[in-house]
């Protein structure tokens, strides 16, 4: 796999091309996604240079502020330019923990799931099986899960053949949960979530969790997987896996009440 081939793929068809607003060149060069006080609202890619950088930061936290909206500017470490995160920090914007870019080739994997004794997984059509995803969530990752169930129930909804979710279960519990997206007119699957709840963690639930979402990805032609790993435990397991690295990416976060 040619990752500077791939990297530029992934630019294109997940960031420039992504659906959102673009701003031309007299704006700065960037794509913008705006999803209301419930969805997500973000900066998805710019191309900017450090005389434009700031007066294009400025613009995007006016944009979002007088509608009210928190939002993300997601950089990745090949952004430009190179002091881009310290304008963001020097803005207003609180930096989340960094995540490594993974991507494998999806038929390159082992995609048959392997669980431990006692699991099952569970596919999530409903909103029974959404509060089960929302449920396993909160076990993993000790927050409150119910924006993200919202968001996607309402995905399953409107557009169910673009996402696909699974919950892992132990008899009534569920220690687990993830999910693909599958964004139409790309070659790449995401994958989102897999956390494991504390007592169930190191049994290969969630590499089980990949290989069946990679499994769902084959079948629907998409060529690449991609997933924003946490560099200290899941990024390992995705290396072990065959997954490769793309970029470093850190969510800088803005909320007007913050005032700049």
């Amino acid at each position: 796999m040619n990752l500077d081939a791939v990297r530029e793929l992934f630019d294109t068809e997940m960031r420039r091309e992504a659906p959102g607003e673009r701003l031309g060149p007299d704006a700065g060069h960037v794509v913008r996604h705006a999803g209301g006080a419930q969805g997500w609202n973000a900066v998805l890619w710019s191309d900017l240079t450090e005389d434009t950088a700031d007066a294009v930061i400025a613009e995007q936290v006016r944009y979002f502020s007088a509608l009210g909206l928190e939002f993300e500017w997601k950089h990745y470490s090949h952004d430009r330019p190179e002091d881009l995160p310290q304008r963001l920090l020097a803005a207003g914007f609180l930096p989340e923990g960094p995540e490594a870019v993974m991507v494998a080739e999806a038929a390159g994997l082992g995609t048959e799931p392997v669980l431990p004794d006692g699991v099952r997984l569970v596919e999530v059509t409903d909103k029974a099986g959404v509060d089960l995803m929302v449920r396993a969530h909160e076990l993993a990752f000790d927050e409150d899960s119910t924006r993200i169930g919202a968001q996607v129930l309402a995905r399953l909804t409107e557009a169910p053949d673009t996402l696909s979710v699974v919950v892992a279960m132990a008899g009534d519990e569920p220690v687990s949960a993830a999910r693909a997206e599958f964004d139409p007119g790309t070659q790449f699957a995401t994958l989102w979530g897999g956390g494991t709840a504390p007592e169930w963690r190191g049994k290969g639930i969630y590499r089980a969790l990949v290989a069946h979402r990679s499994r769902t990805a084959v079948a629907r032609g998409y060529r690449y997987v991609q997933s924003d790993a946490v560099l200290d435990t899941s990024r390992p397991i995705l290396q072990r896996l065959g997954f490769a690295q793309l970029s470093i990416t850190t969510p800088y976060n803005y909320t007007p009440a913050q005032g700049g």
